[in-house]
């Protein structure tokens, strides 16, 4: 994970300032961070072995306190989502940097040390999947991101709430690279050890001010579910999302962009690559639009002329063959049935949805500034979507709007402050 990258929820850390009890939003200049260049006891050598998980998990169990985790993915590079370093600190434990590719199956003494303290993560929906993945799993989750967001901190970067609430400024520079390369760089694992150099002493800082500020049992709601949620269902039609598509009007040349997307996703899959990298939307929107009549054709296009792409014109060619044989009953739709409109298009769509839109999400942002949390946090935008977009069942009563905001997993602290005033604002 990098130190600056933020989790992105819709809202681009556009939160505006709070006027909170404590410090949590400055209102003047804060001081410059001291600059913590290297991790107090050193970097520690990356571990690969059986026998290396073995005496960590050792020196684990007997460390204290909580247990500070991070991961290092490859996005940008490779298919798979796996972590390719696991970062781990405890007190009395040290610092410890796992490399589990080699021996994935030797780590289930690492995972018995793991499975009691309670973790500490920055973004923790970012990291729990990969470590979920190696067969670690928590009991207990503190996640420092999550509760900058509810302290309605303007950005939420680790680097940043470092810097805010531990004055350390923390190296940067390594977040986006390609962690699969192997030997790791120096550098990248001391950037990579840094980010749970002082990741617990974060954690008791905001669990201070979320105290203070009246939201740390709102927080610990938001950990446990973050903790407790299942993975999200495969998205339907990802092909839609090809940048570039919202051009193509034409129904066959959708067709040929989602064969040539679907030959990407399988060879991007087998090859263990980033589809971006096997071959850009940009190309897959140049082939659809162009009328090649044969492989060596395709190879005069931009891109399909590299060396790479020429060695898999047969293949991409096909693809397009495939999309122009569909039968026209059997060309895609450009939208998912499904699928909730953007909101920009309710009034010609649903007007009844969009009329209740209008009047619940204001009621929303007025309660998100009175508590002071982000708007996206006090109720999740596709559940306030979601309910507007349907409506309620039946009589619309209290009852039924907090039905249908537990039925969208809304926790206990959102629906307290929402359900009444939804209520009132819909009944207008």
């Amino acid at each position: 994970m990098s130190v600056n990258e933020t989790h992105d929820t819709g809202s681009d850390d556009r939160h505006g300032e709070s006027s909170t009890p404590t410090d949590t939003v400055a209102a003047h200049a804060e001081p410059e961070p001291t600059p913590l260049e290297h991790p107090a006891e050193g970097v520690p050598p990356v571990e690969t072995s059986a026998d290396d998980f073995a005496h960590t998990a050792d020196a684990l169990a007997h460390g204290s306190g909580p247990v500070a985790l991070d991961t290092e993915r490859a996005s940008g590079f490779r298919y798979s989502p796996r972590a390719y370093l696991v970062q781990i600190r405890r007190a009395g434990a040290g610092i410890h940097l796992i490399d589990p590719i080699e021996h994935p199956d030797a780590l289930r003494p690492l995972a018995e040390a793991l499975d009691g303290p309670e973790w500490v993560l920055h973004a923790a929906d970012q990291d729990l999947p990969s470590l979920r993945e190696l067969g670690l799993h928590c009991a207990s989750l503190f996640d420092t991101e999550l509760g900058g967001r509810l302290l309605n901190l303007p950005k939420v970067n680790l680097a940043t709430m470092v810097a805010h609430f531990l004055g350390l400024g923390l190296a940067k520079g390594h977040g986006a690279a390609d962690w699969s390369t192997r030997p790791l760089p120096d550098d990248w694992l001391n950037y990579a050890a840094l980010d749970v150099e002082v990741l617990v002493e974060l954690r008791d800082a905001v669990a201070a001010a979320l105290e203070e500020n009246g939201k740390l049992d709102w927080a610990r709601e938001e950990f446990e579910y973050v903790r407790t949620k299942p993975a999200p269902p495969p998205r339907q039609d990802r092909w839609l999302r090809t940048s570039g598509i919202h051009k193509i009007k034409n129904p066959r040349q959708l067709a040929i962009i989602k064969s040539l997307w679907e030959t990407r996703e399988a060879m991007a899959q087998r090859r263990d690559i980033a589809p971006g990298r096997v071959l850009p939307d940009s190309a897959i929107i140049a082939a659809a639009v162009s009328d090649v009549a044969s492989p060596q054709e395709l190879t005069r296009l931009p891109v399909f002329g590299g060396s790479r792409q020429r060695r898999s014109a047969g293949e991409w060619y096909a693809a397009i063959a495939r999309a122009r044989a569909l039968p026209d009953s059997q060309l895609p739709r450009r939208r998912h049935t499904g699928a909730i409109p953007p909101t920009s298009r309710w009034e010609s769509r649903n007007p009844e949805a969009a009329q209740r839109y209008s009047r619940v999400r204001p009621t929303l942002v007025q309660i998100a500034e009175e508590v002071e949390v982000p708007v996206e946090n006090l109720l999740a935008p596709d559940t306030v979507r979601g309910l507007c977009w349907r409506g309620v069942e039946g009589p619309l009563t209290v009852e039924a709007v907090d039905s249908e905001l537990a039925a969208a997993h809304a926790r206990n602290w959102q629906r307290t402050l929402t359900v009444e005033p939804i209520t009132d604002a819909l009944s207008d």
